[in-house]
């Protein structure tokens, strides 16, 4: 076995270990380490909330869509979800209403009401259920060949909804004059 001497490494490895410097830096460490940097409070869980919410608000918020130039993607996408809630509500109203009164909102007695209306009534309100339906079916049909992956270009994206801009203003014209 080799010894510290043979290495020459005897008196610096003793000087190292039996100093008094070390001991006082060890004293030194341990209570730098013993000591903390931040002061600490114990605070009731209901505080969990105050200081969640005091955090929320200084936190920058994310850009809201109005300061971003519109684009026919994300206007399509939201006349797409509130045309298709608009249709369903008014589905679900009718279907109710003839489910609740029959006698009332049967065939006969919706023909005969329509009948007795303005003409600028008759046409408002073709052009309000016209609308929505034209854009709805033919923008569904538009997501329908993106899902067969079709037009998913930039160019494709914007082709396609100008065109179902313009064929649902010509659908729309023509669904109201029938």
């Amino acid at each position: 076995m080799m010894s510290t001497r043979a290495l020459g490494l005897g008196s610096p490895l003793r000087k190292a270990i039996f100093s008094p410097s070390l001991a006082r830096n060890q004293a030194l460490i341990r209570t730098t380490l013993a000591k903390r940097a931040i002061q600490t409070e114990s605070l009731p869980p209901s505080a969990a909330v105050d200081i969640l919410n005091k955090q929320r608000l200084k936190r920058p918020s994310s850009p809201h869509f109005t300061i971003y130039q519109p684009q026919i993607t994300w206007i399509g996408s939201i006349f797409h979800r509130a045309t298709g809630g608009a249709l369903s509500a008014v589905l679900y109203g009718f279907s109710l209403a003839y489910l609740f009164a029959p006698g009332t909102f049967d065939s006969v007695h919706v023909v005969e009401f329509v009948a007795g209306l303005p003409d600028a009534v008759k046409y408002t309100g073709k052009a309000l259920l016209a609308a929505p339906f034209a854009f709805h079916s033919l923008n569904g049909m538009r997501h329908l060949s993106w899902d067969m992956g079709k037009f998913m270009s930039i160019k494709g994206v914007y082709q396609t909804g100008y065109t179902v801009l313009a064929a649902s203003a010509i659908s729309t014209i023509a669904l109201i004059f029938m």
